[in-house]
């Protein structure tokens, strides 16, 4: 068996940097570097979170280091010409926590591991804890001398002896991060609370071997059980419910199988593993199981669960010919799949990152929450420590037992998890609707639009348009034309080069394959459509009339109307005329955004006459056709600069510019990369109902964020003086701080059930 170190050495292989990372293209302010994404083990707080990034950012060849403390994952962007990933990981581990690759398979196992022991901690404290009270129950209720001293002595002795395995074995993990952290001269939530249970248990087991010494004769094995019941019983909650909150992220990187079957030349059946899989093999994916890539079926009949990559909740058909997904289910029969894209080709290796990215980075509030929570904590050290010295000339025991309440009570641990929690539950229900965020920023910013964008085509409209009108050139046949255009179209994923393809691929009176012209230069422009030069050097033009006729071509009046042109060397040769349809949920859509008070605009590159008819139609009034990137961006520019926050909805890539300017930008999943990298949200289905549905939860999102702020915040200014003043035992301070942690976690995940 492999040692944990060999294990993370065979990181160090580049073929395996793919498994848990990407690539990140230099820039002139910075090289080219990875970026990986790890879990950290032993995270319980902010202060963890500070602690780990410190430890990394301190290694050589460590761009920037992002830990999110809810989440347990964190962001490295390194330099492989400077540091391997078995270093900076080693840092995280000589730094007293574990890290592990974010797509590593045994993660549901530790997870089940780390749940189970948790468990058993938590019922062997609450045994004792049982046995502690009946043991104190009688010095409770009954009068001085009603018990004789042998006696009482003797349930103390039983008390001492059940309290040590609580704190030998329960209480184990909050001494070792205590220790931890004292060794590296840092602090975190575990050190005061670890710091006051050894100091309850000191004090009443001196008192037991000792009952005339200082502390007097006072014992508090029950406080201090009680305390740890409490402590580790919402801990384990916490656990429980911050799996739930964050399950979608496990749910799509464990969708993937570690092993698959392939059918080798011969026609037998092979077990290879997941990363040797290549485009081109013939796998079998059987009922239950993940399709490891994407693929089309060449044999079999089965019912694909794709809920979590498109958010279409019903299982879709899927037979001989037809796509299946990566990461999607197989829960009907067996199939044989061809593999046409692996690895970060998939849209599901897509998603991955996407929703990664989340889980990593932390917004602003929850920055705002981490910087308080470290000098927070040294504060309460200092407030323990005075409370203890102003009553220790009095009472001793009674004074240690203050400084213990003090310490217990104001533990930061819920003001850390009141904004992040959250926010991750927020993203994780959005996840199941089909809208996955990339920047959890972006639903504090969402909860504030006044003023929605959209563009129009692709987005207001269905991709799946029709040709309703050709015009061609004198001598020009209407179906080579539409073939040959057909075939540069191909190169985009313009919603109008998709329909042109569609229509040639359904006119069986196309121009055979090898009449039609090659190109092998094609180039996109933003915003016109596209150019290519045949082995001729002649140049063909498809797009806009504004594009074709830059280079010469001259289109009649009478197709001046239509969407899309085509050239060749300044030539006209054909025009196409489309028509739209308005998707089905656009306008109860937008009636239910304008009746929240947003100002909704549509914002088109099309002409201006398709773009007014698509707003008449749907009951918005500000429409503007024919628009450039620039003129997108100048008109985002003016409703930004007259104070109003703006959401921009577009697929296209003539959308960059102003997605990327937009205080909030959503595409949806067939987006351009280039549109979809500008996004703070991607819409993975084409139901646009889940907009109005985004909205709603960033408002209640950031409700409960609001909540849970107020509650830590009023928790402290209760309890604090409460503990200082003595009048807040330590078990009933162990309560208030368990509780007040799980509080701000349940209350985050209500949103997992929040009416939308």
């Amino acid at each position: 068996m492999n040692s944990p170190a060999s294990t993370i050495e065979l990181l160090d292989d580049p073929q395996e940097w793919l498994a848990f990372g990407q690539p990140r293209p230099g820039t002139p302010e910075a090289p080219a570097a990875w970026e990986s994404q790890v879990v950290v083990e032993g995270m319980h707080c902010a202060a963890c979170a500070f602690n780990i990034e410190a430890a990394l950012l301190a290694v050589p060849g460590v761009q920037s280091a992002e830990v999110n403390a809810a989440s347990r994952r964190a962001r490295v962007v390194w330099q492989p010409e400077r540091v391997l990933p078995s270093q900076w990981m080693d840092a995280i581990g000589r730094a007293g926590y574990k890290a592990l690759p974010a797509a590593d398979g045994t993660q549901r196992d530790i997870r089940l591991r780390e749940t189970r022991l948790a468990l058993w901690r938590w019922l062997v404290a609450t045994l004792c804890m049982m046995q502690v009270m009946m043991y104190a129950y009688p010095t409770y209720v009954t009068d001085p001398g009603d018990i004789s001293p042998d006696m009482v002595q003797l349930l103390r002795w039983a008390c001492w002896l059940l309290s040590v395995p609580v704190m030998l074995f329960s209480c184990t993990p909050l001494f070792s991060n205590a220790w931890r952290d004292l060794v590296h001269r840092r602090i975190s939530m575990d050190l005061p609370v670890a710091l006051g249970m050894l100091i309850t248990f000191v004090v009443s087991s001196v008192a037991t071997f000792e009952p005339q010494g200082v502390f007097g004769e006072n014992v508090y094995f029950d406080s201090l059980t009680m305390f740890v019941f409490f402590l580790l019983g919402g801990r384990l909650l916490e656990l429980k419910l911050r799996d739930r909150t964050a399950g979608a992220l496990d749910a799509l990187l464990n969708r993937l199988p570690e092993s698959v079957r392939r059918r080798r030349a011969d026609g037998s059946v092979e077990s290879v593993a997941l990363r040797r899989l290549r485009v081109g093999d013939e796998i079998e994916v059987r009922p239950g199981e993940g399709f490891p890539a994407d693929g089309t079926i060449l044999s079999g009949r089965t019912l694909a669960d794709e809920a979590l990559l498109t958010g279409e909740s019903r299982p879709q058909p899927r037979g001989v010919g037809e796509p299946v997904v990566a990461g999607s289910h197989n829960l009907l029969a067996s199939v044989w799949v061809r593999v046409e894209r692996v690895g970060e080709d998939t849209r599901y290796a897509q998603i991955v990152s996407l929703m990664a990215e989340a889980a990593v980075e932390k917004p602003r509030l929850a920055l705002l929450a981490d910087r308080v929570a470290k000098p927070f904590l040294w504060a309460v050290l200092f407030l323990a420590a005075a409370a203890a010295l102003y009553g220790w000339a009095t009472d001793p025991s009674r004074a240690l037992m203050v400084a213990v309440a003090v310490l217990i009570v104001t533990c930061p641990c819920a003001l850390s998890l009141a904004t992040p929690a959250a926010m991750l539950a927020g993203a994780g229900r959005l996840a199941r609707q089909g809208v996955l965020v990339r920047r959890l920023q972006a639903l504090e910013a969402l909860s504030q639009v006044d003023t929605v964008f959209f563009d129009k085509t692709g987005t207001l409209t269905r991709d799946g348009q029709r040709i309703t009108q050709t015009w061609v050139a004198p001598g020009t046949v209407e179906a080579h034309a539409l073939a040959a255009a057909a075939q540069l179209a191909q190169r985009s994923v313009h919603p109008l080069s998709r329909a042109l393809v569609q229509a040639a691929a359904a006119d069986a009176a196309q121009a055979e394959e090898g009449l039609l012209p090659a190109w092998p230069q094609v180039e996109e422009i933003s915003g016109q459509g596209l150019q290519g030069l045949d082995a001729k050097g002649r140049c063909w033009r498809l797009g806009s009339r504004a594009h074709v006729e830059q280079q010469g071509a001259r289109v009649p009046a009478q197709a001046w109307s239509a969407q899309v042109h085509w050239s060749c060397a300044g030539e006209w040769i054909a025009s196409w005329q489309f028509s739209e349809d308005i998707r089905d949920e656009a306008p109860a859509v937008v009636a239910a955004l304008q009746a929240a008070g947003l100002s909704v605009h549509i914002l088109s590159g099309d002409r201006p006459e398709a773009a007014q008819r698509v707003g008449q139609a749907l009951g918005i009034d500000h429409v503007r056709g024919g628009c450039s990137p620039q003129d997108k961006l100048d008109a985002l520019r003016a409703a930004q600069s007259q104070g109003h926050r703006v959401l921009m909805i577009g697929d296209g890539l003539n959308d960059g510019p102003v997605l990327a300017r937009a205080d909030v930008a959503l595409t949806v999943g067939q987006a351009v990369p280039l549109a979809q990298s500008r996004a703070d949200l991607v819409l993975m289905g084409h139901d646009l109902h889940t907009v109005t549905q985004a909205f709603v939860l960033s408002r209640q999102t950031l409700r409960v964020v609001r909540q849970n702020l107020w509650w830590a915040g009023i928790y402290n200014l209760v309890c604090v003086p409460l503990a200082v003043l003595g009048w807040l035992p330590p078990w009933l301070a162990g309560l208030g701080m368990a509780a007040s942690s799980l509080a701000v976690v349940a209350n985050a995940w209500r949103l997992q059930r929040a009416a939308l």
